[in-house]
């Protein structure tokens, strides 16, 4: 496949890197000093793109592509309150989107554990539960994509919880309050850790990413898994 990288960074490259393996061709890279003169001309030529660019940049090079008819794997988050929006026009234009908050195998059977674990502690009301994700100094999103998803998940299945806050203070006035803390130190690629207390004990459970490889990986499968496809889909549909 020809593919397209919206973001060259260092998920792109580690992007490029497998996708190269993988035998496909990268026949475009895109950063902040080409972004502005990326032609629909040059968007065209290629099979897929996939975005791992910047909150600030991401609705922008998604449209850009919907314009191609270029298949698009958008890894960057910080797009979501533009989601109705994005995934409407969409549709209206038969084009493609592949999204997650997180591309990881990994973390995707993570978020079915979170589920069910969730759902679980309706029945054991002494537990609270909170949140905790640590990623690196550069990542510009608080708190985490995959931190909202995890708080999403736990609001669908935990009957107590009804809205997530960075805010302690809330917290701690707020018991229908899933707190987040959102840590940013060194390199870390990504650790997010779920924790039910009690005054009698605590359960967590953790995924822990070791390099950026995993999510990586999982992007390109996700333009693989788009060949020939309309629509809209996530890492449910492939995994």
């Amino acid at each position: 496949m020809k593919i397209v990288l919206l973001g060259y960074g260092k998920m792109g490259k580690e992007i490029e890197k497998i996708a190269l393996g993988r035998k496909h061709e990268v026949v475009l890279k895109v950063d902040e000093n080409n972004h502005s003169s990326i032609t629909k001309e040059q968007l065209a030529v290629a099979d897929v793109a996939i975005e791992f660019s910047t909150p600030h940049t991401v609705v922008e090079n998604i449209y850009k592509c919907f314009n191609a008819g270029l298949p698009i794997v958008v890894g960057t988050t910080g797009w979501y309150d533009s989601f109705e929006k994005i995934t409407a026009d969409c549709k209206k234009g038969n084009n493609t989107l592949f999204h997650a908050t997180n591309f990881s195998v990994g973390v995707n059977l993570f978020f079915k554990v979170n589920k069910y674990l969730a759902e679980l502690m309706n029945n054991y009301p002494d537990y609270d539960v909170s949140l905790e994700e640590i990623h690196h100094i550069h990542k510009l999103d608080k708190p985490s994509g995959t931190a909202i998803t995890l708080a999403n998940q736990v609001i669908e299945k935990l009957k107590r919880k009804s809205k997530w806050t960075l805010d302690s203070d809330l917290r701690q006035n707020d018991e229908s309050a899933l707190f987040i803390k959102d840590i940013r130190e060194g390199e870390v690629p990504g650790t997010h850790i779920l924790k039910y207390t009690s005054p009698i004990d605590d359960i967590e459970i953790m995924h822990k990413a070791h390099n950026r490889k995993g999510f990586a990986l999982g992007a390109v499968l996700a333009t693989e898994f788009l060949h020939n496809k309309k629509g809209i889909y996530t890492m449910e549909d492939l995994v």
